[in-house]
């Protein structure tokens, strides 16, 4: 069973996506801003990781250039899902490393279908 690791700090937002993840058979963990998710993706090794960008502390951007660059963790894929649309925030996201770009509000078929598309390659 696949465990995806959910980084946002929105606990409405981790709940829901969690929820959706579980009822299609994945196993999550969830962490609240970007240097939990770094120590959690370090120590867990997750399938795939959907990352928030806008939070406090270390963002989403800085915790995927990170992890990206890791050695132990660069090759876990990393979908950001985020509120920030703009062109210019997708490509920033996908050069830090980021696989895919999701603009919230995401459904939860939305977010079952990415996590399912990315596994699967």
């Amino acid at each position: 069973m696949p465990l995806i690791l959910i980084v946002d700090d929105s606990p409405t937002e981790m709940h829901v996506m969690q929820k959706a993840l579980e009822r299609h058979g994945y196993r999550t963990a969830a962490a609240a801003d970007g240097a939990e998710g770094i120590r959690m993706a370090r120590e867990m090794n997750p399938d795939l990781i959907f990352m928030d960008i806008v939070m406090p502390g270390m963002n989403g951007y800085q915790a995927t250039r990170a992890l990206a660059s890791d050695p132990k963790t660069r090759s876990i894929p990393i979908i950001m899902v985020t509120s920030k649309g703009q062109q210019t925030d997708r490509i920033w996201g996908l050069r830090q490393g980021a696989v895919d770009y999701m603009v919230k509000p995401v459904s939860p078929d939305q977010l079952v279908a990415k996590a399912q598309a990315t596994l699967a390659v």
